[in-house]
């Protein structure tokens, strides 16, 4: 067992244990429970039916953009924020090697002041998936998180680490819990992980991971990640629907490796 596993074990499973007693349910839908059944636009009163119309016309048009893979229209749907951490071709690359949506079912939608939750049953070309998807108000993705709760957990952080290499800030936070997602954008997602390549040199590769601890609420997941000057160990905590909950990159990154 690494020698700072124990106190990290204990920093990370306090954290999830935060993120649990925030509440249960959707992680999504957490991030902008409804408020008492209306919004404003602008000095209007919105009733939360109008709220959650809109909401679920606007989540039907980003599901027609993946079912039709058009890659534009999906990049167009995003908040301002996400944008700003993606292009087109990075969005049509993704895409690319997703499985096909075939069809859908949207099974419900919680209006909320500032965006609304939709949630989703997916059938793809891969099987059954579920989605949750936060609307902002001017009907654009603000966040999404796809359910992993079937995947293993070593999975689904190496997934996260990947996303994070290849530069896909936007994919990245998708993995995050509604609490991570709300405190840790995908802008703020990129400048640690560019602090990170700061100290071990460009990522290169995911070498492997592996399940290190694992309690009824959480799992620690140690991802092995090989960089061009040095690898070292990622740490990915997950609570138990596999959304992570926490990241430590190292602050001081094993030694490169003598010359043989």
């Amino acid at each position: 067992m690494p020698p700072h596993l124990t106190t990290f074990r204990r920093s990370a499973l306090l954290l999830a244990a935060a993120v649990l007693l925030s509440g249960s349910g959707s992680a999504v839908r957490a991030q902008a429970a409804a408020p008492a059944g209306s919004a404003r636009e602008g000095s209007v009163q919105l009733p939360a039916a109008v709220i959650e119309q809109r909401a679920r016309a606007a989540a039907e048009k980003v599901l027609q953009a993946l079912r039709d893979g058009d890659a534009n229209t999906r990049y167009a749907q995003f908040a301002p924020r996400l944008q700003k951490m993606t292009s087109p071709a990075m969005v049509q690359s993704h895409m690319a090697r997703q499985p096909k949506l075939l069809r859908w079912t949207i099974t419900a939608v919680v209006p909320g002041m500032e965006s609304s939750i939709v949630e989703v049953n997916l059938v793809t070309a891969a099987g059954a998936r579920q989605l949750a998807m936060a609307i902002d108000a001017n009907g654009l993705l603000e966040a999404y998180h796809y359910d992993a709760t079937d995947l293993p957990a070593a999975k689904v952080a190496q997934q996260f680490v990947e996303a994070l290499g290849q530069g896909r800030f936007v994919l990245a936070s998708s993995f995050l819990s509604s609490k991570m997602q709300a405190e840790v954008s995908p802008a703020k997602l990129q400048g640690k992980w560019q602090n990170l390549q700061r100290l071990t040199g460009n990522f290169v590769r995911v070498r492997k991971s592996f399940q290190a601890e694992n309690t009824a609420d959480a799992r620690l997941v140690l991802v092995n990640t090989e960089f061009n000057r040095i690898s070292d160990n990622l740490f990915v905590i997950l609570n138990s629907r596999n959304e992570i909950t926490g990241v430590d990159f190292p602050t001081n990154p094993n030694p490169p490796s003598p010359a043989p």
